[in-house]
């Protein structure tokens, strides 16, 4: 593939106005509502069959259905947040099996945006990156250490249809660093979202607000804006500060459907949904507060419903036709 057969890589329509949708808690909707066996929460081993990829095409549709009635821009993030050499060795996938299986992921959303976009449904096709390691969980890299492990999968979406990355799930600020010098070396638009505990901490005990100024400092502002990912509302909103700087640079936010903490989650055998209602609501005063967060879906525990209930609370009323 050639990175000629991007479509927005160098004009993305993220920054023309107007909300963008993304979908919610690919993994946790495939296991608990689906029953799908997701090795090491690998949503990437479903590319190498028809049914899987089947499976995600139909998951991924929920989702554009509520864009395309809504008349919004949508983000499709690719099925691969555990496809690095890491979680790749675990699943006996090496080098060039990862590599392959990026580009698929592409392709797959490559045919979901020829369904579906329309002038009014905008979708822009994003490389999804996960963590090295454990998701909530404190990475140990330095940041020239985890720019040339995140390089690979990077190169494979520079040279795929992808628009841009997104590097989701961050708890480590050298990580998030080497990520976005990976994507910038390699001319590829990316996005860095960070989680947070309870505390709105990342679990090193550092700040967003450190986190986003170092990431900024250390790389020339590189990432075109940031999110804030597997998390609660409650969890976060109070470490916001209106106004600031830096608040301005978040312009997503993918919350989990739970208020439970990163450890219970982690322990948890059953599925936490939360309430659609209320998370709608999380959102509409999160927009109220902070105009600049108009990435919106969901995390884990989330699905078509919680994003639909976003819709309904963050979006104005559909025009009815005559």
């Amino acid at each position: 593939m050639s990175s000629a057969t991007a479509k927005y890589r160098h004009a993305l329509p993220l920054f023309d106005g107007g909300t963008f949708l993304t979908d919610g808690g690919l993994e946790t909707s495939l296991i608990f509502h689906q029953g799908v066996d997701l090795p090491h929460f690998a949503s990437f081993v479903l590319l190498d069959s028809e049914d899987g990829r089947a499976k995600l095409r139909a998951y991924h549709e929920d989702y554009l259905a509520i864009a395309k009635a809504r008349g919004t821009g949508f983000v499709l993030d690719s099925a691969t947040w555990r496809a690095n050499a890491d979680w790749g060795a675990l699943l006996g996938y090496d080098a060039a099996a990862l590599r392959r299986v990026n580009h698929v992921a592409i392709a797959e959303l490559e045919r979901l945006r020829a369904k579906w976009e329309r002038p009014s449904t905008p979708c822009v096709i994003s490389g999804a990156i996960g963590p090295r390691g454990d998701g909530y969980k404190a990475g140990k890299m330095d940041a020239a250490e985890a720019e040339a492990y995140h390089a690979p999968q990077i190169a494979a979406f520079a040279d795929s249809a992808a628009d841009m990355v997104s590097a989701f799930t961050l708890t480590n600020i050298d990580e998030a660093i080497g990520i976005a010098r990976a994507a910038k070396a390699l001319g590829m638009p990316c996005v860095v979202s960070f989680t947070v505990e309870t505390d709105g901490r990342l679990v090193t005990g550092r700040s967003l607000r450190e986190a986003i100024e170092t990431v900024d400092r250390e790389t020339g502002a590189y990432p075109i804006y940031y999110m804030i990912n597997c998390a609660h509302p409650t969890h976060f909103e109070g470490a916001l500060e209106a106004g600031e700087a830096w608040v301005k640079r978040i312009h997503g936010v993918r919350a989990n459907a739970s208020a439970k903490s990163h450890q219970e989650l982690d322990e948890s055998e059953t599925l936490d949904a939360g309430d659609p209602v209320d998370l709608g609501a999380r959102y509409r005063a999160l927009r109220k507060s902070f105009p600049t967060m108009r990435v919106l879906g969901g995390c884990c525990g989330t699905d078509h419903r919680h994003v639909a209930a976003i819709c309904e609370a963050c979006l104005p009323p559909v025009a009815l036709s005559a």
